[in-house]
């Protein structure tokens, strides 16, 4: 699956988007982007939306579907 990063999420990872391995949900992916990126991005991914395929992800444990494109929205100031 691909994950875009948005913003802050985008400097906290060090990169604009990147694979991750696929079968797994939300919350466990988190994880593994954590453990990959350290604290500065496990920061933003606390307060983060999450969109999969263009839709809010409303389930942080239900499965990721296959091929899935994540995008991390940190919260954005302005107006």
């Amino acid at each position: 699956m691909t994950v875009r990063y948005f913003a802050g999420a985008r400097a906290a990872a060090g990169r604009s988007e990147e694979t991750a391995s696929a079968g797994r949900s939300l919350d466990e992916l988190l994880e593994e982007l954590t453990e990959r990126h350290g604290e500065r991005l496990a920061d933003v991914l606390t307060v983060a939306s999450f969109l999969v395929d263009g839709v809010t992800c409303h389930d942080r444990r239900a499965p990721l579907p296959t091929g899935a494109t994540i995008d991390v929205l940190p919260p954005f100031a302005g107006g």
